[in-house]
C-alpha cells in the first residue's frame, strides 16, 4: 500500500506542535508497513526532519502545473493525505481526476476558520460569536472536508463544533489527538523537583500569530504585575524564527528574556516551574502545553489555550479578559509547592486518560480499514461532497490551468 502525504511544509517536529504531528502520522504508517511518499512545494528549510532518514521518498512539486499530474499518476497511491486544507483545494481536483479510487484524507491540524474567528473577534475588541465564526475561512474548509473521504480532528471541542454547528456528519470525521507514550513512573521521580526549578517558560513558533500575540499580551499586560509580586521571577521565550516583531519585547532588565530558538525543549522545560501562556485566540491543541505535561512543568493560560486538553470547570475560569485571575494563578502556582504538585499530578493524569497513543492509534487503523472495505457506500452517502467536488473544484481546476498557462507565457 502507497500513501502519499501533501505537505503545507516540510515537517519541522523541533519548531511546531504542527511538525510533531506529521511525524506521528507518518510513523503510523510507517509502522503499518506503507510506502510514504512526502510531496510539499515549499523550500526546505534548516529545521525541516530528514525524511530520507526514515526511508520516506522526499519529492518537490509545483502549484498550477500539471508536472503534478504526470506525478501522481505514475505513483498511484492508495491514500493521499492532505495536510491542511489549504493544500486540498490546490491539489485535491488532481488527486481526483488522476486517481478516483485513492482515499483522501484530511488532516486538519486545527480548524482554521474557528482560530480566524476568533482573531477577527480580538482585533474588534468584541466578544466571539457565531458571526465571526461563519467566515470565508470556514467556509472553505468545511467545503475541504466535504469532498475527504475522512478528516482527522485534533481536538473533541473541535468534534463538537463541527458536528453541531456545522452539521458535519460525524461519519466524515476521526478524532485524532497528539498521541502520548506513557510515562514511566521511573520517569517522573527523575524530573527536577518543586525546589529545583525556577522562572517561568513559553514556548512556540513565532510565525504562527496567536504565539506572537500571546508574547505581546505577557508583555503588556501580565508580567509587570507578575514580577511585583515575584521580584526574583523571570520570563523566558523560546519558540523557532524569531523576528523583529519578537526582539522588541525583549527587556532583560524586567526579566522578561527572548531566548529564541529550543534545540532541546524537554531541558528548558524541566528547568523552569511554570509554563505561562495566555493565549488570546487560536484552535485545535497546544503542544506547548504537551511538552509541559511530560515534563511535569504545570502551565497557567486562557480558557482557549485549555480547549480540547482540560475539563470546561477550569477553561471557565480562566479567560483573557481577565489578567488579574491569570496573574493571581500565575503567582500562586509559582509560589505554593502543593498547588504545582496538584497540577502536576493532574498534567500526568490527563495526559494518560485522554491522549494514549495506543489507543488512539487503534481506532484510526479500525477507522481507515472501514473506509477502505466501504469506500464506494462512503462517497455515496456523501452526496453534499460529491456536489462540492463537482462545483467548487470546478472552478478551482479551471483558475489552476489559467495561471499554468499565463506562466507558460511569462
Amino acid at each position: 500500500m502507497k500513501v502519499l502525504i501533501i505537505g503545507f511544509v516540510w515537517p519541522e517536529p523541533k519548531s511546531s506542535a504542527a511538525g510533531s504531528r506529521m511525524m506521528q502520522l507518518i510513523q503510523i504508517f510507517l509502522a503499518e508497513n506503507y510506502t510514504v511518499t512526502f510531496a510539499t512545494s515549499t523550500s526546505k528549510t534548516e529545521n525541516a526532519f530528514n525524511l530520507k532518514s526514515l526511508g520516506i521518498d522526499e519529492r518537490t512539486i509545483e502549484l498550477n502545473s500539471s508536472t503534478f499530474d504526470d506525478f501522481i499518476s505514475q505513483l498511484q497511491p492508495d491514500i493521499v493525505l492532505f495536510d491542511r486544507f489549504l493544500t486540498e483545494e490546490q491539489f485535491g481536483w488532481r488527486v481526483a481526476q488522476q486517481c478516483p479510487k485513492a482515499i483522501r484524507i484530511l488532516d486538519t491540524e486545527d480548524v482554521h476558520g474557528l482560530r480566524k474567528g476568533r482573531e477577527l473577534a480580538l482585533k474588534d475588541n468584541t466578544p466571539f460569536n457565531v458571526e465571526y465564526l461563519h467566515n470565508d475561512t470556514s467556509k472553505r474548509e468545511i467545503a475541504s472536508i466535504y469532498r475527504c473521504d475522512v478528516s482527522l480532528i485534533i481536538s473533541e471541542a473541535e468534534m463538537e463544533l463541527l458536528t453541531q454547528e456545522f452539521g458535519v456528519p460525524t461519519e466524515l470525521l476521526h478524532y485524532m489527538p497528539f498521541l502520548i507514550e506513557p510515562i514511566a513512573e521511573e520517569s517522573k521521580q527523575k524530573l527536577p523537583a518543586f525546589e529545583d526549578r525556577n522562572h517561568f517558560i513559553t514556548i512556540g513558533n513565532f510565525l504562527h500569530p496567536p504565539n506572537l500575540d500571546s508574547v505581546k499580551f505577557l508583555y503588556q499586560s501580565i508580567w509587570s504585575k507578575i514580577k511585583t509580586k515575584l521580584p526574583k521571577a523571570e520570563m523566558h521565550i523560546y519558540g523557532a524564527y524569531q523576528n523583529n516583531k519578537a526582539q522588541q519585547f525583549k527587556t532583560n532588565d524586567k526579566g522578561f528574556v527572548i531566548k529564541g530558538f529550543a534545540e532541546d525543549v524537554n531541558d528548558v522545560m524541566q528547568q523552569a516551574k511554570v509554563c505561562l501562556s495566555p493565549l488570546r485566540f487560536g484552535a485545535g491543541l497546544k503542544g506547548k502545553f504537551f511538552d509541559a505535561m511530560l515534563n511535569g512543568t504545570p502551565f497557567v493560560t486562557t480558557s482557549i489555550g485549555a480547549e480540547g486538553i482540560l475539563e470546561s470547570s477550569y477553561m471557565n475560569t480562566l479567560n483573557s479578559e481577565d489578567v488579574d485571575a491569570i496573574v493571581e494563578y500565575a503567582i500562586r502556582m509559582y509560589s505554593d509547592k502543593a498547588i504545582w504538585q496538584e497540577q502536576q499530578n493532574l498534567g500526568f493524569n490527563v495526559l494518560k486518560k485522554r491522549f494514549d497513543k495506543q489507543y488512539h492509534i487503534e481506532t484510526f487503523k479500525k477507522k481507515l480499514q472501514y473506509v477502505i472495505e466501504h469506500l464506494k457506500e462512503c462517497r455515496q452517502n456523501n452526496f453534499t461532497g460529491q456536489m462540492l467536488m463537482h462545483h467548487t473544484l470546478q472552478s478551482t481546476k479551471y483558475m489552476s490551468k489559467w495561471i499554468e498557462e499565463k506562466n507558460k507565457k511569462d
